[in-house]
């Protein structure tokens, strides 16, 4: 009960902070504007569910006639929300908009399957062309040209969360690489009664074997893998495979029945010693359990992996055949300006995407998102498998199966040529 009143007033408090200063939208609200408008995604706890419900309050000021349907689907990463979608998707009935990922997870699915509307329009009557990355807006453009959701964020997946004054009291450091990690940190761990490092089910392993990858192979080798000029079943390939056998044999053996909430929550109740999650994790431990950054919780990129930043974003689109189309887009317009993702990403535990978003201010983005920023806007960036930059949804589904069959074997020799394999079937470097 008390969570809950925490997550109403940290909605409030954004949202009324952000209301003393706001950013004019280019579309005038439209009080005429009516009917249903189901917004699918899956955000349904913590920070996310908080940014998305301070977002719905914010739009519904603008039009109180629309009836918002919040269908979030509850699942890491959208797990579970992706089986919904493809089932209601492939029987004609869309919602009105939708998450999705950023990249491949977009292109590769359902705009190349023609059931995206482009919304080019829309960014030019915006000024958005302006107002987001050039790298950003390529993620979701195909090659005609044509642009297929708006983007509410940055996420960043290759960060190690820990506890500062818990890793003092052990004696220890954050490592530097996963070599440092797996010669001194674990061991010592172990050896004080400590899991060295929290995991949980199959797809957080997925989002660990990414940093894992990252770090043994650097930003060149790992872009590689998705481009064609790194082998799957080359010498180091198989080495982020034995490193990431080693880095499980540091961690948790209930991994498979935890979410990626419960291996955070170890890491501040000090039963772990780090977590490897994206910045949605700065949300959970910001809403959820109260904790004050660079004291309650700390951050560091992934061990071998200062300077490069993996990315991932999540987006709406606007699907063929929604309902209440004039509704949608007009959500659409909302959530891609500078005001919207000043109310949502403060809470999301994100970096806004729009560029003209306030994030210098202090009072709306804390230690964490400066952190964040900087090596956003100075680190070089790499695209996240997990959270659909890279690679076709087929990819990732498979590859979830080699990584679950890889930690019940420990066959780097089969994984590496289960994964070539996929690559092959699904276009990987082609």
């Amino acid at each position: 009960m008390f969570k809950m009143r925490y997550l109403k007033l940290a909605v409030v408090l954004v949202v009324g902070m952000l209301a003393l200063g706001a950013v004019v939208i280019a579309q005038e609200p439209n009080t005429e504007l009516s009917g249903d408008l189901e917004i699918f995604s899956w955000w349904t706890g913590g920070g996310e569910e908080a940014g998305l419900l301070a977002l719905i309050e914010r739009f519904q000021e603008q039009y109180p006639n629309v009836n918002v349907i919040n269908a979030a689907v509850a699942g890491g990463s959208g797990v579970n929300a992706r089986a919904v979608l493809t089932s209601r998707m492939l029987s004609n009935d869309p919602p009105s908009t939708f998450q999705v990922h950023a990249g491949q997870a977009l292109n590769a699915l359902w705009v190349r399957a023609g059931r995206m509307q482009p919304l080019n329009d829309m960014f030019e009557a915006n000024g958005w062309m302006e107002q987001y990355p050039q790298g950003l807006l390529d993620l979701i453009t195909d090659s005609e040209g044509n642009i297929y959701s708006v983007p509410v964020n940055i996420h960043r997946s290759n960060v190690m969360w820990y506890v500062p004054g818990k890793l003092a009291e052990w004696g220890l450091e954050v490592p530097g690489t996963w070599e440092d990690f797996l010669t001194t940190t674990c061991p010592a761990m172990q050896a004080a009664g400590v899991t060295p490092i929290a995991v949980g089910e199959n797809w957080t392993q997925v989002h660990l074997w990414e940093s894992v990858a990252l770090g043994v192979l650097g930003a060149e080798a790992y872009q590689g893998l998705w481009d064609g000029t790194t082998s799957w079943t080359s010498e180091e390939v198989n080495n982020v495979f034995t490193t990431f056998a080693a880095v499980l044999d540091c961690a948790n053996e209930d991994r498979n029945a935890l979410s990626w909430q419960d291996a955070a929550q170890r890491v501040a109740n000090g039963e772990a010693g780090f977590t490897i999650m994206g910045d949605w994790a700065a949300g959970y431990y910001l809403i959820d359990l109260e904790l004050e950054p660079e004291t309650g919780f700390a951050w560091a990129a992934s061990p071998g992996t200062s300077g490069t930043f993996m990315m991932l974003s999540d987006t709406f689109g606007l699907p063929v055949g929604a309902k209440n189309e004039e509704a949608a887009r007009a959500w659409l317009s909302f959530i891609g300006t500078a005001e919207a993702q000043d109310i949502f990403n403060p809470l999301k535990g994100s970096l806004p995407a729009n560029i003209t978003a306030d994030i210098t201010n202090g009072d709306l983005y804390n230690a964490y998102f400066q952190s964040a920023y900087t090596d956003w806007t100075t680190n070089a960036i790499v695209g996240s498998l997990q959270h659909g930059a890279v690679a076709p949804p087929a990819f990732l589904d498979g590859f979830g199966n080699v990584i679950a069959s890889f930690a019940a074997n420990r066959d780097a020799s089969q994984a590496t040529a289960n994964a070539a394999t996929l690559a092959l079937q699904t276009g990987i470097g082609q």
